[in-house]
């Protein structure tokens, strides 16, 4: 399809297009619990909001990073390259469902132990529970092969749906903090639909469906994907790693709603500018474009910088308009986070999209992984001083970001002549 000079058949048309169908994805998911978040927040209270529902959803984000394995990032790079060759497909799809079953099966039953074990997990283990069982089965999206294919369309449409009548049901259906368990049942039963309609629609679209594979091609996708797990689970130790130590060692359920409120404007904000990453990554491991990441950032960052500065003058009346008049003490952890706002694209970009098609993906996943070192050492320095607080806890996350960054800044320009010049010809298309 062409718009006047513009082939969105082109590759660089089709970067665009999957752009815009992860942005519509990414709002389906986050823009729209953005939306119900205020409701959310007043209808549950300080207490219920981040001690029972936010802190729920920060402990299952690490039974999340177990189900995926980082199977998102590697087999989105299996795909694209594998992606003529039909029989191979069926293979990564096939072995890739079979170790998230195994992984969740693992991870329920250390759930469910550690709900006996720790008291405030205890409390809440109904919605724990709940909010794995909605996690699984998004785990369980082919997004992979949608993304390695670049064909967004079909499940961003039937997303924003799904997505939709979880917001829709939310509004209708949630009147006090007793009706918490509800939330993640809306999302189990969202989530089943779309996943029910993903696995049709791959049958259907690309003759893609489950076949019978060898236990080493299973072993394969695990070592391949391993060094992406390690990473992302080394990135989750300090941001949910967090909530969840608010959640425990705080005593008020009212502290960690402050702080997980913040966290959810943070939240969506880098998952605001994320859709440029995740469709650059497969575009620059085939294409190596470095000019269009420099023209990315010169037109993007300028406008995210001045977004922030006026956060941060108005956080307090912010928070207070956004979640309700009782929210008002987040004001001072948003601005104590605003700095990863700053940073969060170009470290994106910079990071997967840039370094892997530098053939310097280890890189990528080395900064995470000393991003959490040093986290874990603040967190360390301010419990041995008696310094942990919400505040305390958000400048740590902007000063790890802002570290991780500089990482990666570092490694490309040490290796920047790896920086192949793509064809001038190409480069216009």
């Amino acid at each position: 399809m062409k718009i006047g000079k513009f082939d969105f058949n082109d590759k660089r048309g089709v970067l665009l297009k999957n752009t815009i169908m992860l942005y519509i994805l990414q709002f389906s998911t986050y823009i729209l619990a953005l939306a119900v978040a205020p409701y959310q927040s007043r209808v549950l209270g300080p207490e219920v909001y981040g001690g029972v529902l936010n802190a729920s959803m920060a402990i299952v984000v690490y039974f999340q990073l177990i189900i995926d394995f980082g199977f998102l990032l590697s087999a989105t790079e299996e795909v694209s390259r594998e992606r003529e060759n039909k029989g191979r497909l069926r293979e990564i799809f096939s072995a890739i469902t079979l170790c998230k079953i195994g992984l969740a099966l693992a991870s329920f039953v250390c759930l469910f132990i550690l709900c006996q074990v720790i008291p405030a997990w205890k409390q809440k283990e109904t919605v724990l529970i709940l909010t794995f069982i909605a996690t699984f089965l998004n785990s369980l999206m082919p997004d992979y092969l949608y993304r390695g294919l670049e064909k967004m369309t079909a499940i961003t449409v039937r997303t924003v749906l799904i997505k939709t009548f979880f917001t829709v049901a939310v509004f209708l259906f949630l009147r006090g903090p007793e009706d918490v368990w509800m939330i993640p049942t809306f999302n189990i039963v969202g989530n089943g639909v779309a996943l029910i309609a993903a696995y049709w629609h791959i049958v259907k679209a690309f003759g893609i469906r489950f076949t019978k594979v060898r236990i080493g091609v299973v072993v394969q996708e695990i070592k391949q994907s391993s060094v992406f797990f390690f990473s992302r689970i080394a990135t989750t130790a300090y941001t949910a790693l967090n909530t969840v130590l608010l959640d425990i060692i705080s005593g008020s359920g009212a502290e960690t709603g402050y702080y997980t409120s913040a966290d959810r404007l943070i939240t969506v904000g880098k998952n605001g500018v994320s859709p440029v990453a995740d469709s650059l990554y497969p575009y620059m491991a085939k294409h190596k474009d470095f000019k269009l990441v420099k023209k990315v950032l010169l037109v993007f960052e300028p406008i995210i910088f001045v977004f922030c500065a006026g956060v941060f003058i108005f956080a307090e009346p912010f928070c207070m308009w956004f979640f309700g008049a009782d929210y008002g003490p987040a004001g001072n952890v948003l601005r104590a986070m605003l700095p990863v706002g700053v940073v969060v694209l170009p470290s994106y970009i910079l990071g997967f999209p840039t370094l892997t098609a530098m053939n310097l993906t280890k890189h990528a996943n080395y900064s995470t992984v000393v991003g959490a070192c040093f986290q874990l050492f603040m967190l360390g320095f301010l419990f041995l001083t008696n310094h942990v607080n919400m505040v305390t806890l958000a400048l740590s996350v902007s000063i790890t970001e802002t570290l991780i960054l500089l990482y990666r800044i570092v490694v490309v320009v040490i290796y920047r002549d790896r920086m192949e010049k793509v064809p001038e010809d190409e480069q216009d298309a």
